[in-house]
């Protein structure tokens, strides 16, 4: 038999799937996710199971769903009884180790002033940062600070390097910033703490996983100078974010609220409030904080190589959810599922996986746990909910089907939008994607293939009535598929 693979398991914040040279975008200067990609599997229809970074790391790493984790919500505590894809590694005999963010409790200093709180995770290493930022308001203006966690493992990296966080006002632009020198980013420490682990492993026959969770391309937008530089000198051949004035009056009413500041809040990011060089510059600045993620992979793809382990690895390259950086009016994240909110990025490469695929399948990230068993050889938990990807990875099953829709939700996960609190769910086809915003009698209904960009609702279109019904069962059937399978039945009464 061969032996268990490793798995080097990279996920990035809020990074939407069309940001990668392997995904189309002409812009940014990823060669090295790029080469990832050429030596395993593209997927080109994954997505996230909420736009929010706490509910959709739950469902990913536990292979259930947000309502079902009960971890609905940012500011909520995953519970104790939840089971992680990484304990059952650990409890299988991998080592396990994390640098960056987790995110599956709060992490705020008004909740704690140490670290993020944990369950069993099964991590043995855990290098935490949540955020480089100085404070919980992503907004704070340039100038330095340390974080306010005294349990946070990047401040002291910074300190031991005479340096601390710090940034800059660009020019021009009160919502762009660059930052600390490559060699002093959080993305860099990530990387740094993971090459080291991967070296450290390198003679040891017992496999291991790694979890490596940078917080960029999350905002602030503050990617380091010299990398944010080649785009200033190319600044007005950058796309203005996609946007049909009006698009938005027939919508549901939280995306007319984020149109005038992400969150509902009008100090983060008014679209409404923001011109052609605002726009370019944030986009500009979101694509550098990518490029620099991008020579992170290539330095901890390069450490497996040069440890011997490269060929008994499985590589993961994924995000959390996307951003809508300006499109349809609105910029970060909140109650909608437009493609850039929800579709990621998602590579997988590694032994027994053949190179140079792509695959258009619809796959969610609640498949991720039980392909990550699969591979290891160890049985699906029978919590889980996600499908194994495992034999269309491996070869064994058709690359362009999969699913038939993929499900999101959204209940009330971040605490912008009060009147009303936004309750949502979503099913997407190929051809069709549905959204109901609960209790308020408003939705979203797309052709997907005369409308790609998602610009006309055909809600309340009598042309549609027939399709928005399927759509409608379709999104019932996904609802009552989420109950949970725990505890097991054990007898027939």
């Amino acid at each position: 038999m061969p032996p268990t693979p490793n798995i080097l398991w990279i996920c990035t914040d809020q990074q939407r799937f069309d940001t990668l040279g392997c995904y189309g975008n002409p812009y940014v200067t990823t060669p090295n996710i790029d080469r990832l990609a050429a030596s395993g599997v593209r997927f080109a229809n994954a997505f996230c199971q909420s736009p929010v970074c706490t509910p959709s790391r739950a469902s990913f790493l536990t292979g259930r769903y947000p309502r079902t984790t009960r971890t609905r919500q940012n500011g909520q505590h995953i519970p104790a009884d939840e089971v992680l894809v990484t304990r059952l590694l650990a409890e299988a005999g991998y080592v396990g180790g994390l640098s960056g963010k987790l995110h599956l409790s709060p992490a705020n200093p008004s909740v704690t002033t140490h670290r993020e709180p944990r369950i069993d995770d099964g991590y043995t290493e855990f290098y935490w940062s949540h955020t480089p930022l100085p404070s919980a308001n992503l907004t704070t203006g340039p100038g330095g600070a340390e974080s306010p966690w005294s349990g946070d493992d990047y401040t002291p990296w910074l300190r031991e390097r005479n340096a601390q966080y710090t940034r800059t006002a660009v020019e021009g632009s009160p919502w762009v910033q660059t930052s600390v020198a490559p060699e002093l980013h959080q993305t860099t420490w990530c990387a740094e703490m993971a090459i080291d682990f991967i070296q450290r492993r390198a003679d040891s026959d017992q496999p291991w996983f790694f979890s490596v969770n940078p917080f960029d391309p999350h905002h602030a937008f503050d990617p380091p100078a010299e990398y944010l530089q080649p785009y200033l000198e190319r600044l007005d051949e950058i796309p203005l974010p996609d946007y049909t004035p009006g698009e938005l009056d027939d919508k549901p009413i939280f995306q007319q609220q984020d149109h005038n500041g992400g969150y509902n809040n009008p100090n983060l990011y008014p679209f409404s409030g923001m011109n052609e060089t605002d726009h370019r510059l944030v986009r500009a600045a979101y694509w550098a904080m990518i490029d620099l993620i991008d020579a992170q992979v290539g330095r901890m793809l390069d450490a497996l190589e040069t440890s011997g382990q490269a060929d008994n690895t499985i590589v993961i390259f994924m995000s959390d959810h996307g951003e809508m950086l300006g499109d349809h009016g609105m910029y970060l994240k909140g109650p909608h599922f437009y493609e850039p909110a929800i579709r990621v990025p998602l590579i997988v490469a590694g032994p027994g996986i053949p190179a140079a695929r792509v695959s258009d399948a619809l796959v969610e990230l609640t498949d991720l746990a039980p392909t990550l068993l699969d591979a290891a050889g160890l049985e699906r938990h029978a919590g889980m909910q996600g499908c194994s990807l495992w034999p269309l990875l491996t070869g064994n099953a058709p690359l362009d089907s999969f699913r038939e829709d993929i499900y999101c939700e959204f209940y009330n996960a971040l605490s912008g939008h009060k009147e009303p609190q936004a309750h949502a769910t979503c099913v997407r086809t190929t051809q069709h994607k549905l959204a109901v915003y609960h209790g308020i009698g408003e939705g979203e209904l797309y052709d997907l293939v005369t409308d790609p960009g998602e610009v006309v609702n055909r809600w309340d279109d009598p042309g549609y009535a027939t399709v928005k019904t399927q759509m409608l069962l379709r999104l019932t059937d996904r609802m009552a598929q989420t109950v949970d399978p725990l505890p097991s039945r054990v007898a027939p009464w």
